[in-house]
């Protein structure tokens, strides 16, 4: 071959050749010693792939005695599906090249097959000409194998996490289900028993129940779409004022049921915000629940607006229960609770605070809490950028007169159609109910509907399928489609509005939200 690797007799690799120099010798000796002492497998080899040393490491990790391998092959450790890789390392070497970190499979003396990471550097003779190669060769099958099973259960993670999101979804839609008709039947019974004073009190137990079982339900949902990043904001310039006004009309028959003395100080002028009024209504209204939930009856709870800089700012103060202070630097985050005993639970899911969070976030601003401690009440503190009366604001809603509507209702579940079939003719509109596709289709020949309220989970023909039927039909294009539906996901209100529909509405639908919407559609018609 030409040249010398400087071996000596037992295979330990000399870099210094054949020097008689004593201090050469020592430090031949002493990277001798380190080369035998090393976990790693150490060979050297010359350009024909022949193992010219070979260290305690590589027999440790190959299973080789040194005087099995030196003078065979390096193919001795090579699987026979991997001896081109051979190959294309001993071409690089000869170009004077390293190869380092190279990761690949190598076979040991039982046949078994070992993961490990090779760096080959080439070795020169005093002239500077290639004459071998030395190789570093460790074992990373613990590791690889560690790092397989963390990407298994990263992948297992993921796919639980879609299936936890399905199933809410599907949570969801079935909760929702139910809620619709037992909203809807306590919206009828206040119009049929307005008169008698016994039915208040129970049609408002029922009202206060829906309403918190509802907002569990969109707590639920939410939590999941806003730590993903999958909430889209609607935003306008707002009047915080409606914002508050709203927020309190939400809790009002909390507020009633615990007897609390709640008022709202307000700054000089109107503070206005640029935001998506749905989701600043849930903050201010999911705080403003805690307040009543964390106050004994009786209490008070103040809400004050005002500007500070460039900010506006709703302070919402209660002399409730208090934060202890352990607890207040964690009262954001999601299932953190006030701390209650089985006589006092106050219910909730423990995400209110970190949704409110989240969405003030998203729309720039700032949340936080302060309390004196237990028993002391507490002040919740948010802060939007503030920005100076918009020329048109749409932050009160335009009146539209509402106008008596011809509405056909489906929806496969028989109690919710006919309740709310009911409740819109007690309005005023005239209805008609079917509880599929085909009746639906039945129904439009001879009923000419204005607004057709569907459900998107219909059997047989869905929701979706049906509405792009609908579309397609020339004889229908003025009549509105209003989705009417549990799934109330951004991917579901985003596959509405590409199957032809106009609006989409999330079971149970508020009466008020219900006369919004067919005014709107009346006014656009």
């Amino acid at each position: 071959m030409g040249g010398d690797l400087g071996l000596s007799a037992s295979g330990a690799f000399h870099p210094y050749g054949g020097s008689e120099d004593t201090d050469a010798q020592s430090a031949v000796a002493h990277l001798a010693a380190i080369v035998e002492s090393s976990n790693d497998a150490i060979i050297s080899k010359t350009l024909q792939g022949e193992i010219r040393s070979w260290n305690l490491g590589a027999q440790r990790i190959f299973g080789w005695s040194a005087a099995e391998a030196v003078g065979r092959s390096i193919t001795l450790i090579i699987p026979p599906e991997r001896l081109a890789e051979e190959q294309h390392i001993l071409d690089t070497l000869r170009r004077g090249e390293r190869i380092e970190h190279f990761e690949t499979t190598r076979m040991t003396k039982d046949g078994r097959q070992i993961e490990v990471s090779l760096t080959v550097s080439p070795v020169r003779n005093s002239a500077g000409i290639v004459i071998g190669a030395s190789k570093i060769a460790r074992d990373i099958t613990a590791r690889k194998q560690a790092e397989r099973l963390l990407q298994e259960r990263e992948e297992a993670l993921r796919e639980a996490d879609r299936r936890k999101d399905e199933f809410l979804a599907l949570l969801g839609h079935e909760l929702r289900n139910p809620l619709a008709p037992i909203h809807n039947a306590t919206e009828l019974l206040s119009c049929m028993l307005s008169e008698d004073s016994r039915a208040r009190i129970p049609l408002e137990m029922i009202r206060r129940q829906t309403t918190q079982l509802t907002r569990l339900v969109d707590d639920l949902l939410d939590i999941g779409r806003i730590t993903q990043g999958r909430i889209r904001l609607e935003s306008e310039p707002l009047e915080l004022a409606s914002v508050i006004a709203q927020a309190f009309e939400t809790v009002e028959p909390q507020l009633r049921q615990k007897r609390h003395k709640a008022s709202v100080i307000s700054s000089y002028e109107p503070l206005y915000v640029v935001g998506d009024f749905h989701r600043l209504v849930q903050c201010v209204s999911n705080v403003l629940g805690n307040a009543v939930k964390y106050t004994d009856p009786g209490g008070e709870i103040q809400v004050r607006t005002s500007t500070e800089g460039t900010d506006a700012v709703i302070q919402i103060a209660d002399n409730g229960l208090g934060i202890s202070p352990h607890l207040l630097p964690r009262i954001f985050e999601i299932f953190v609770q006030g701390e209650g005993s089985l006589d006092r639970a106050q219910g909730g899911l423990g995400v209110g605070l970190a949704i409110v969070r989240r969405l003030i976030e998203r729309h720039g601003g700032t949340v936080t809490a302060r309390s004196p401690g237990p028993r002391q009440g507490s002040t919740f503190e948010i802060r939007l950028p503030r920005i100076v009366r918009p020329q048109s604001s749409t932050a009160a809603e335009s009146r539209v007169e509402a106008v008596p509507r011809r509405v056909l209702i489906v929806d496969d579940n028989t109690d919710a159609a006919n309740s709310l079939a009911m409740l819109l003719s007690l309005r005023g509109h005239q209805t008609q109910v079917a509880f599929n596709g085909r009746e639906a289709l039945e129904r439009l020949r001879g009923f000419q509907a204005d607004v057709v309220l569907l459900d998107i989970g219909l059997p047989g023909t869905d929701g979706y399928e049906l509405a792009e039927r609908l579309r397609a039909n020339p004889e229908l294009r003025g009549m509105r489609l209003v989705a009417l539906t549990g799934y109330g996901q951004m991917e579901d209100q985003q596959r509405a509005r590409a199957a032809g529909f106009d609006d989409h509405l999330v079971k149970p639908v508020t009466l008020a939200a219900l006369e919004r919407t067919l005014a709107g559609l009346a006014a656009e018609g």
